[in-house]
C-alpha cells in the first residue's frame, strides 16, 4: 500500500461555517438518495452511502432522521443534480457538482463565481474529459490488516489503495474504484463489518497541474467561493 495521490485541498483558507455546510450537503444527498430509492437503508444503498457519510462527519442523529422524514414527505423540494465546467485562474480545470431546486439560478451564482475570480465557465463536456470519475471510500486504519484487505478488495473492484489525511490531518486509508463498481466495493466493505469514514464519487484528475502557491491561492478563492453556495455539493478540480 502506497502514498495516494489526492489534490491539494483548500486548507490555507480558514473556512468554518463549514460543518453546516457539511450537514447541509448531507441532507441534500440523503434527500435526493429517498426519492430516488425510498427510506429505508437496508433497499437503498445510496441511502446507505449518505448515512455513512452522515457518521463520518458527526452529523447529530435527529438532523439525520429529520431530513429522511422531510424527504418522504410530498412536500420536499425537488433536487437535480447538476454538473457544470469551467476554468478558474491560470488554467486550473473545475468540476463543479450542484444539487439545486432552480438549475437557472444556480448556473447564473456558478458563472458569476467563475467570472469574479478571473475564470470561465465551459460547456458541457470542456473540462470533464480531463477527469475520471472513481469511486473514493476513506477508511479509519485502525484494526485493519490493510495488505489482506487490499488482496481481499482487488476482486471486488478495487484499483486503489493507500494513505490519505482527513481535515486535521488524521490518517485514514483511501480506496479507489472504478465508478461502475462503486456498489460492488461498498457492498464487499459492508460484508466484512467495514463502515467508511466517507463513501463518494470523485472526478480525479488525469494530469495535475503545478502552479506557484501564489498561484495556487488565486485557484483556491475560487474553490473557496464556490463551495460556500448553497446549490454546490463538491467542486474538483487539477490543481497538484
Amino acid at each position: 500500500m502506497g502514498r495516494i495521490f489526492e489534490t491539494r485541498k483548500a486548507t490555507m483558507f480558514a473556512r468554518w461555517n463549514r460543518m453546516a455546510k457539511v450537514f447541509t450537503r448531507i441532507a441534500k444527498d440523503i434527500a435526493i438518495a429517498v426519492k430516488a430509492g425510498g427510506p429505508s437503508p437496508e433497499h437503498n444503498p445510496a441511502l446507505r452511502r449518505a448515512l455513512q457519510n452522515a457518521r463520518g462527519a458527526n452529523m447529530p442523529k435527529e438532523k439525520v432522521e429529520a431530513a429522511i422524514k422531510r424527504a418522504s414527505g410530498h412536500d420536499q423540494q425537488a433536487y437535480e443534480v447538476v454538473l457544470y465546467e469551467g476554468y478558474g485562474p491560470h488554467g486550473v480545470a473545475m468540476v463543479v457538482e450542484a444539487a439545486t431546486d432552480n438549475p437557472v439560478r444556480t448556473v447564473a451564482n456558478v458563472r458569476m463565481h467563475f467570472k469574479d475570480h478571473g475564470g470561465h465557465l465551459g460547456n458541457a463536456g470542456s473540462v470533464a474529459f480531463q477527469f475520471q470519475r472513481m469511486g473514493v471510500f476513506r477508511l479509519a486504519p485502525e484494526g485493519l490488516d490493510l495488505e489482506a484487505l487490499e488482496l481481499d478488495l482487488i476482486d471486488h473492484g478495487l484499483e486503489e489503495m493507500g494513505e490519505g489525511a482527513g481535515e486535521k490531518g488524521e490518517r485514514q486509508v483511501v480506496i479507489r474504484c472504478a465508478f461502475a463498481d462503486f456498489g460492488r466495493l461498498q457492498k464487499a466493505l459492508e460484508d466484512r463489518g467495514i463502515k467508511p469514514l466517507s463513501a463518494e464519487s470523485e472526478y480525479l484528475p488525469l494530469t495535475p497541474i503545478e502552479l506557484s502557491d501564489e498561484q495556487a491561492k488565486d485557484a483556491l478563492k475560487l474553490v473557496d467561493t464556490l463551495e460556500q453556495d448553497d446549490d454546490i455539493q463538491k467542486v474538483f478540480h487539477n490543481l497538484g
